[in-house]
Order: structure tokens, then sequence, then C-alpha cells
């Protein structure tokens, strides 16, 4: 049923049509043109076949933004894989405002034709809040293994998100549940918590230390602090929150990944840290298919380690 996304991923991905140069998308001010890079994403997600993560929409979604789309998925079968593979749910980057097409589209293509199913999530992106994008990467993975009998997949979900991306699937591989058995809805009965996040860049501490990206290193009400605190991944690991796949780059702060590594490391939980010395925030694939143009031959590695992590993690 999916497998016409396949040839629309490739042929996309290889056209660059989802690359947002600064030339083209930036106002006259030098401030990105947020309307030419919502509808950038919406046409290349506009060719595929779509799944619609709640098929009567998502519960609080409105107007507020006509260039915001019902969440979704675009699932990708994996490329030349015999029988049954586990899926990876690949989030962009952004800032939570915006959309970094490469790391999307282009990421997935990489897992695709390394033999992993993929599934690009267009999430929630502000005026709604870090929550409602929360719920909707939730929902994806309750949706695949809803749905995984028909799709010809496993059970196995990863999650996989760059800069804001990496934080929402930080933040969803420490706050989950099981499901509820009793929901009329049977995608609601499912568990929604990963069985392996990778977490790519990304400013994921925000309690250990101040400053940092999209970090005010102050939080003058208890409810700021709460929040704060709900948000941070080192402050929420458990023993049975699933394995991490980290890395970093030098340009970005390394103490984010350091101080997840470490509550980790306390309550158990298998990870991998890889922190390289080269390139610059939001690489992705760091193949110069990116929205820098940066290309580096040591740190594209970091796409076939953790295509061998998650191997091992069975997906």
């Amino acid at each position: 049923m999916y497998e016409e996304n396949q040839g629309i991923l490739k042929e996309l991905v290889e056209s660059g049509a989802v690359l947002w140069p600064s030339e083209v998308q930036n106002k006259p001010d030098g401030t990105l043109d947020l309307v030419a890079n919502k509808t950038l994403w919406n046409n290349a997600v506009a060719r595929f076949r779509v799944m619609p993560l709640w098929e009567e929409g998502a519960p609080g979604f409105d107007d507020r933004d006509p260039l915001q789309p019902q969440p979704s998925l675009v699932f990708v079968p994996a490329q030349g894989a015999p029988g049954p593979r586990g899926t990876i749910i690949v989030a962009h980057g952004g800032a939570f405002f915006c959309r970094a097409g490469h790391e999307g589209f282009h990421t997935a293509w990489c897992f695709v034709q390394a033999g992993f199913n993929a599934a690009v999530l267009t999430y929630r992106l502000s005026p709604y809040t870090r929550l409602d994008a929360m719920a909707d990467l939730h929902r994806a993975i309750r949706l695949l293994r809803c749905r995984a009998s028909e799709l010809g997949i496993t059970q196995k979900v990863a999650a996989l998100g760059f800069s804001a991306g990496g934080m929402l699937s930080g933040n969803c591989a420490t706050h989950y549940d099981g499901g509820d058995p009793t929901s009329a809805d049977p995608v609601e009965r499912q568990s929604c918590r990963p069985d392996a996040a990778v977490l790519c860049y990304g400013a994921f501490a925000t309690t250990a230390f101040p400053g940092g990206m999209f970090v005010s290193p102050f939080a003058p009400t208890e409810e700021e602090r709460a929040r704060k605190l709900y948000l941070s991944p080192e402050n929420n690991v458990r023993a049975d929150t699933p394995p991490f796949f980290i890395w970093q780059t030098i340009s970005d702060d390394p103490r984010n990944a350091f101080v997840l590594g470490s509550a980790l490391t306390q309550a158990g939980v298998p990870f991998e840290l890889h922190c390289f010395d080269e390139g610059v925030h939001g690489v992705g694939l760091a193949d110069g298919a990116n929205d820098s143009g940066f290309r580096g031959e040591h740190l594209m590695h970091w796409a076939e380690l953790c295509q061998e992590w998650l191997r091992k993690q069975g997906i």
C-alpha cells in the first residue's frame, strides 16, 4: 500500500526539493520566511500517501496556524529487507517553529536504503506547545503498533530526532505509558514507549546547567520550574527507560549529552554516546545535502554507527 512512497522519497531527496537555502527562504531583513519554510514542507508531504495520526483530527487542533496541517506520518517501507522489520520515526528539527526538511526526508531515505522502515513525522509547532508535539510522537508510536500487521512491520519502534526533534524524542523516551486497554480507540490501547531513542544534537538538558539553545537560565515561577523539570530527560530517566543513541558535535554544547549520559548510567539504562570534533548545528547526515552545505567525511559515519546500534536493538 505504501510502496509508492519509496520512489517519491527517492525523487524528492535526489532533487534537493526540501532544502531551504537562506537566499531563497529568508526575508530581506535576514529572518526566516516561515511561510516559505512551512509551504516547502507541506508541498513535499502532499506528494506522498499519508497516514493521519488521528482519523478525525488531533485533539486540540484548530485553525490558529493555517500553514500547519494535521499531524501525520509519511510511512516508507524498507528497501530490500526480507521479512518484517521495526520502524524508525524521524522527527525533524527547527526550534519548534519551523521544519528542517533534510533532517526529515533525507534521513528517512538513508535509513530506508539501509533496510529500515521509516516514518517521517509532521508534528505540531508553535503556537502549539511542546506537550502537543509530544502527544503527536506518542500517537505515532501507538499508530504504527496498531497497524503493524497491515503494514507488514514488527511492534518495534525507535524515535529518532534532530535538534528540537531530538529533544522531543528524549521527552517521549522518558514519559510514556503502556496504553489504555479500556479505550474505545484501538490505537490508544497500544504502548507509546519507544524501543529505542536516537538524539541527534540539540539542547536536551534544560535544568542541569543555565543557558544553552532554547533554554532560559531563569524559571521565576513554580509552574515554569516544574515544566522545565518535566521537559528535561535527565531528570526523568528510570529503570525501564529505553536505550539511547546520542551524538553531538563540539560546536553544540556537549554538556547536554554528558549530563543525559550520566543520568542513564546511574539508572542502569544502556546507551551509546558519540561526540564529534567537526560539524555545525543542523548538519543532518553531514553529507553536504543540508541547509549549511556542510560535509564531514568523519561525521558522516554517525548514520552507519546508528544503524548498527539499531540492529542490535532489534529494530
